[in-house]
């Protein structure tokens, strides 16, 4: 009853996404699973830290990476936390843990030729997919919106005349974003396509399958790799690359970090702060290109 319950409350008040909910649900169960299975447990409410120590080495011991063990141990944290102010228990069994080490995750942006490469160079087909698929990078670029923000796109959330577009990000929270000229004359170009396809152009959403059903994120994956396979080496190549791509060109170029924090949609700063590293070695090549002391 406590699971359900704090899924419930994830759901209801946390107002988290349906992914989310579906990643701590899973890593509860699998915790669950465990602690049945090996150790007799029926439930695990008032278990002890060994227990959930044993979990962790049994998954090392699988293989799993220390970053995912982290973020296993870390549904089982918000769970404990959800007891203790229900008043389920008095102290967590997990009040002492330490996250486990990991490697500082480097994700390397497209670069500037990529992205004009792919923009303005790469010939996109004159129909209805191409236009859209177009416009799927263009916004990705253009904003730094999230790939779950893109795929809920409402044609109403597009402001053409004042250049901005809504968008409903992580617990619902709202923002408006600035688009640029070349975004607004996409959005003008799909929409055009978007009334010839025969099927259920009346939807909502802005955009959509062939058959008129709103975009789902695989296929979203599924463009940016299509593409991009074109015009870069990178193994990954992803939506949330185009999100990292975005962020840090505006650093490059002078963009405060505060700012880049608001457009991204970020509540702290320490969130965004993960996407300067590609800044910092750009400040680095100026510094030493254009300070005094540098004889080289």
């Amino acid at each position: 009853m406590s699971v359900t319950a704090f899924i419930s409350y994830l759901k209801l008040e946390k107002n988290y996404s349906e992914h989310t909910i579906r990643a701590y649900q899973r890593d509860i169960e699998a915790f669950e699973n465990h602690c049945n299975e090996c150790h007799g447990e029926d439930g695990i409410d008032h278990v002890s830290y060994p227990l959930i120590r044993n979990w962790i080495v049994v998954l090392s011991d699988q293989g799993i990476s220390n970053r995912t063990i982290n973020r296993k141990i870390s549904s089982l944290q918000a769970y404990y936390k959800f007891l203790l102010k229900v008043g389920d228990i008095d102290i967590s069994p997990l009040v002492k843990h330490r996250a486990l080490k990991t490697r500082k995750k480097v994700e390397v942006p497209f670069s500037e030729k990529e992205m004009e490469d792919i923009l303005s160079r790469i010939p996109f087909e004159d129909n209805f997919e191409g236009a859209r698929d177009k416009l799927i990078i263009e916004l990705l670029y253009t904003t730094g919106m999230r790939r779950a923000e893109l795929v809920n796109l409402k044609v109403s959330d597009i402001n053409l005349s004042g250049h901005t577009l809504k968008v409903l990000g992580k617990r619902n929270k709202e923002r408006i974003l600035p688009l640029l000229l070349s975004t607004i004359e996409q959005v003008k170009t799909y929409l055009v396509k978007r009334s010839e396809i025969k099927t259920n152009t009346d939807s909502p959403y802005l955009l959509l399958t062939k058959e008129g059903l709103k975009i789902y994120e695989t296929l979203v994956y599924r463009t940016i790799n299509k593409y991009f396979s074109l015009v870069s080496p990178k193994v990954k190549k992803s939506p949330h690359i185009l999100r990292h791509t975005f962020a840090t060109h505006l650093l490059n170029r002078g963009a405060d970090l505060n700012s880049v924090k608001e457009l991204l949609g970020h509540s702290s700063l320490a969130s965004t702060q993960v996407y300067t590293h590609n800044s910092i070695a750009e400040l680095k090549k100026v510094y030493q290109k254009a300070h005094p002391r540098n004889k080289n």
